[in-house]
């Protein structure tokens, strides 16, 4: 048989029968004095048993351990391991078709926040949060959306349990509001501007004790590469404000 017809017979290409025959898979047949090869039944048994192997998703370099094996140990061996990594995929679709699943409500619903899909607990939270046209408010939303992929569970729930006071409590969301649009109004500023210790001040106190007790052990010092990359995010003179809220909430949460 011509490599057409062989590789017809196996259902396969014949472009795959050469490939085949340059990784080793297949051993090259004798050639007819025109220089054809000539393939043989036990050719086709070896290319359909190829076939089959991949179609179980081996990778071809490991069928071709497993041709080496006569005794059908490698085999075994290779097919366990396909079936275990194979049990590890099925989890993990599992898991991101219920992450989809939330996102797609959120997005049925028009609850995706303009961060995008982030986890329903943060959704839940900005979605609760009064809207606001300052600029500050927009990057902390952002800011948040970034912890909320950081972090895991236990961390999160920390984060958003202490933020939560922000959409049930209307005086200490009103108060934040004024904050940020003290904020918004640094943004040209000088990093000396005489606005940004009294602002400091008014940020750290609107941080009641029971809500620094809950993040106090998650706090970033600003030396640390996530606080040093957070106030980069900043003008100047807010990214002054934002230092000297970090360094006093440190401060009273070692005093707690």
């Amino acid at each position: 048989m011509r490599i057409g017809e062989i590789a017809a017979l196996a259902g396969v290409t014949p472009r795959a029968v050469r490939h085949y025959h340059h990784l080793g898979l297949l051993p090259e047949p004798e050639r007819l004095p025109n220089g054809y090869r000539a393939y043989g039944v036990r050719h086709a048994v070896e290319l359909a048993r190829i076939r089959r192997l991949t179609e179980l998703g081996l990778a071809l370099v490991e069928i071709r351990d497993v041709l080496a094996d006569d005794e059908g140990r490698e085999l075994a061996e290779v097919l366990d391991e396909l079936d275990q990594d194979l049990a590890r995929q099925e989890v993990e679709i599992r898991s991101r078709r219920e992450r989809l699943a939330t996102v797609l409500d959120q997005a049925r619903s028009g609850g995706i926040p303009p961060e995008g899909p982030v986890s329903p607990a943060l959704a839940e939270l900005l979605q609760a949060i009064a809207p606001s046209d300052s600029a500050m408010a927009r990057k902390d939303r952002g800011h948040l959306a970034l912890l909320d992929s950081m972090v895991d569970d236990e961390q999160r729930e920390v984060f958003l349990g202490a933020l939560r006071p922000l959409a049930e409590d209307p005086e200490l969301a009103a108060r934040t509001t004024q904050l940020y649009t003290a904020l918004d109004e640094l943004a040209d500023a000088p990093a000396d501007d005489p606005r940004i210790a009294p602002l400091a001040a008014e940020a750290s106190a609107a941080v009641p004790d029971a809500v620094l007790r809950m993040i106090a052990s998650e706090l970033p010092a600003a030396d640390h590469p996530f606080g040093e990359a957070l106030l980069g995010d900043f003008a100047p003179a807010q990214a002054e404000v934002v230092a000297r809220l970090m360094a006093d909430l440190l401060r009273r949460a070692q005093e707690l």
